[in-house]
């Protein structure tokens, strides 16, 4: 072994870290179960999870939804709500049967996504040692950036897979300054291994930002890149091992994780949803990083110009591969941007910090940053004002949201103006305390989901389908919502776009009665009776071919 290739560094901000990090979990848990699960991704995550949980290991190992083959993601993250699943239904003696509550659901990638937040504060106590401000101001954007928080809440994979993505990061950067680089290697493949049970195909562009820093930086010689990279091998193990038994098992089918349904589908096919393209990631993120977006022009400056330090160079090739690997998608969901936010808090990080120096430290625009945050501040007091004045009960579920960060952002901005250093300690505090109580009111209101107001709601229909029925169909895109089949217990069908195709046995119908009767368009001699009207107009119908037991519609 060769000595360490740089000089040992101090001890982090650990009790801070952690204090940040517990501030991110009462964010990530307050309120988790008061909405239902969404579309998309939750409750085909659920689903599957569930299966899980009922078939127990090593039967779920490879993964299932409704009894076929899941070929959409791997399993780690359902192996782990499904653990909990199974917990629920043991403590609380609830029947197999019985669905377990949202919260259960959400509960393990909403603590895994907060990880991220003492994750990354690590990430820049490597790249700039023993600067503690910059490591805590990393963290505490992490802590308050809307989409960090809101996404890792939610029954979806990419909270964790930011999370896993920071410490494959940490691990590699540690690797510089380790006595043994072989076990900052294997932290790295386990963390490797981590993203390739979450989505397989973000490995490549996070694993080759990684080892394109630690190739421009001049610290590891060639011995160490081969203990490195021995323990990467050692710690990719088990990621690989489940992959080449889910390919040993169901052969030709699990390429469409990585092909059909991974990189192929993103890279070729314009998903719903991705008509504006590359511009989706761009307003994502123009969208959803305040407050600290103004930081961001100024901190890749400065990272330009440090370009030859490991910060420069580590943040400047962090962004660039990850925009590089999400901007061409063709397929652009809004929630593909989310790798972009830890690259961004460890550029940001560091003109924030920057803020607390003297007055003649500071640059000329990044001087007069904290009077564009009183304007916002301003601004939103002002929202606060209007949305508390007579007649507006519309507003009145979030009319206390913009109160915190207004304050924040006001009375934070002066005290960054302020000469001494321990008033401009206080305005941080008291700007990042704003903003962060306003995503605590915002996570305990029916905001924080925000997608399930954009559709109907499934619970009535689903309420309905529910049961031990004959096949229950709907028509159009109705039926291809993942959450209705949660609700329901059951696969719910599209009913035929072809008159003429007919449907074998009695089957049930569920419709709005607000639907015009044009738009049902009943396989050709379909006989149909009203059985139930249900909330919200929601009836079940009852239908079959001539010759068994249904009347003809009124």
């Amino acid at each position: 072994m060769t000595p360490p290739v740089s000089p040992s560094l101090g001890p982090p901000p650990w009790r801070l870290l952690l204090l940040l990090w517990a501030a991110a979990l009462v964010l990530a848990l307050a309120g988790l179960g008061n909405l239902p699960l969404r579309d998309w991704d939750e409750g085909i995550v659920a689903r599957v999870a569930l299966e899980i949980a009922n078939r127990g290991l090593p039967q779920g190992l490879l993964p299932t939804i409704w009894g076929h083959d899941y070929l959409n993601k791997p399993p780690g993250l359902h192996w782990l709500i499904a653990a909990v699943i199974a917990c629920w239904h043991q403590l609380s003696g609830a029947p197999a049967s019985a669905l377990p509550p949202e919260w259960v659901v959400r509960l393990v990638p909403a603590v895994l996504s907060t990880l991220v937040v003492p994750l990354g504060g690590l990430v820049q106590w490597q790249l700039r040692p023993s600067q503690r401000t910059a490591a805590l101001a990393t963290a505490a954007i992490l802590l308050t950036l809307l989409p960090v928080m809101r996404q890792g809440r939610l029954a979806m994979l990419d909270g964790a897979q930011l999370s896993a993505m920071a410490l494959l990061w940490w691990a590699l950067l540690r690797s510089r300054s380790a006595k043994r680089a072989w076990p900052s290697g294997a932290l790295a493949g386990l963390a490797g291994s981590s993203l390739l049970l979450l989505k397989a195909p973000i490995l490549l562009p996070a694993l080759l930002a990684g080892g394109l820093g630690l190739a421009f930086d001049p610290t590891p010689g060639p011995r160490r890149w081969r203990w490195l990279l021995a323990g990467l091998a050692l710690g990719l193990v088990p990621g690989l091992a489940w992959h080449a038994y889910h390919g040993l098992m169901r052969g030709q089918q699990a390429l469409w994780l990585w092909g059909g349904d991974g990189v192929g589908r993103v890279l070729l096919d314009a998903g719903e949803g991705s008509s504006l393209g590359w511009r989706v990631p761009v307003l994502k993120v123009l969208e959803g990083g305040w407050p600290w977006l103004p930081l961001w022009p100024i901190s890749v400056v400065m990272a330009w110009r440090q370009r030859h330090r490991a910060w420069g160079r580590w943040c400047l090739v962090l962004q660039a591969v990850m925009a590089a690997s999400i901007l061409p998608l063709r397929t652009q969901l809004p929630w593909y941007s989310h790798p972009l936010w830890l690259p961004f808090a460890l550029l940001c990080a560091v003109p924030l910090a920057d803020l607390l120096c003297p007055r003649g430290a500071r640059g000329g625009v990044l001087r007069r940053l904290p009077w564009f945050w009183m304007v916002l501040g301003g601004v939103l007091l002002a929202a606060w004002t209007v949305a508390n004045l007579p007649g507006q009960a519309a507003l009145a579920p979030y009319r206390w949201l913009p109160l915190p960060a207004g304050v924040g952002l006001l009375g934070g901005g002066w005290l960054l103006l302020r000469p001494m250093e321990s008033r401009r300690r206080q305005g941080l505090l008291l700007l990042t305390s704003g903003w962060w109580l306003s995503l605590l009111l915002l996570a305990t209101s029916p905001l924080w989901n925000w997608e399930l107001n954009e559709r109907w709601s499934v619970l009535p229909a689903a309420a309905l389908a529910a049961g031990e029925r004959p096949p229950v169909y709907m028509d159009g895109d109705a039926a291809e919502r993942p959450s209705l089949r949660w609700y329901a217990q059951r696969e719910v069908l599209r009913l035929p776009d072809d008159q003429d195709a007919g449907i074998p046995g009695p089957f049930d119908l569920i419709r709005q009665a607000s639907d015009p009767p044009a738009r049902i368009l009943l396989p050709k001699g379909s006989l149909c009776r009203l059985e139930v009207v249900g909330d919200q107009n929601w009836q079940r119908w009852h239908c079959a071919q001539p010759g068994h037991s249904a009347a003809p519609p009124p």
